[in-house]
């Protein structure tokens, strides 16, 4: 590749062609914008600004290298090692997933009902990560006091520098919710809330190259034949570790809809709701375990 000038704007019009031979116009520009972002602290207002700012040799590489990652599909969140959730700054790497904008409607559910609670929050993430969601409940929830698991000692490495980073108090723990002798590290919560693995390995077939090529399975893929298997050990799990008045929260496969309101009703929880995300789909489910309680 090679850059007939070093003018910003010029060495924007280069790769954004470049890139629009593997992603959508809108796609590629903003991939684009963001690498600048990161690698120069150029933001669109530079291009319209100034774009007749030059980039040095060292810089030209830098967006060379990035760009070469972007056409294998590479996540540029990965490339930059950065995402924004909740308007809160995370590191990411390959043992993590990425933050999707519906799992901030997720965290959304849980603050709505807890931000005006005046006593402590005893909050629990299984399956945390980045560390997005349980870093974002301690930061917007008063009085939260959160813990968060995962199986991944690489991702609790990850999740332990954002709240860092964030300035967040979270304690983090290496469990496997699906074996039951792991769940005495635990106590008791108010509020149990994840995202855990939910896409069919049959569904891989749909999904884009930057998501099945970089971004870990273990955390977004479950077998056909048992698709449910985190829900149902996360609800067998809240049985013994809710409170009287604790809430669970998920977020789900939207072809199970009916199937997660068919388990939580087997696992006789109370008040469960089937929520639609933005789009329209059916992405997320609250339920008590008190049947007294009502939302």
């Amino acid at each position: 590749m090679k850059v007939a000038s070093n003018k910003i704007s010029d060495v924007f019009d280069y790769y954004l062609g470049l890139l629009q031979q593997e992603y959508p116009k809108h796609e590629a520009s903003s991939n684009l914008y963001l690498l600048f972002d990161h690698y120069f602290k150029l933001t669109r207002f530079h291009f319209i600004k100034e774009p007749d700012q030059r980039l040095s040799e060292s810089e030209l590489l830098k967006a060379h290298f990035g760009v070469k990652d972007l056409l294998t599909h590479k996540p540029v969140q990965y490339i930059t090692g950065q995402a924004r959730f909740w308007g809160f700054d995370f590191l990411v790497n390959p043992s993590v997933l990425i933050p999707r904008p519906e799992t901030e409607e997720l965290v959304e559910l849980v603050v709505n009902d807890y931000k005006a609670y005046l006593g402590k929050v005893e909050i629990l993430e299984v399956g945390t990560g980045s560390g997005c969601i349980a870093v974002s409940l301690s930061k917007l929830i008063k009085n939260a006091r959160v813990t968060a698991v995962d199986i991944s000692s690489e991702a609790l490495d990850v999740a332990a520098r954002n709240a860092r980073i964030n300035d967040a108090e979270v304690v983090f723990l290496q469990v496997d919710i699906l074996n039951p002798s792991e769940h005495s590290k635990l106590q008791k919560f108010d509020v149990i809330v994840s995202n855990p693995p939910y896409v069919r390995e049959s569904e891989k077939e749909f999904m884009q190259k930057n998501v099945l090529n970089f971004e870990p399975g273990l955390a977004l893929f479950v077998e056909d034949e048992n698709p449910l298997q985190f829900y149902d050990a996360i609800a067998a799990f809240g049985k013994d570790y809710l409170t009287d008045n604790g809430h669970i929260y998920f977020e789900i496969n939207e072809a199970f809809g009916k199937e997660m309101i068919d388990l939580m009703v087997n696992h006789q929880y109370s008040n469960i709701q089937l929520i639609k995300d933005i789009n329209g789909k059916d992405r997320f489910l609250k339920a008590s375990f008190n049947p007294l309680k009502v939302f």
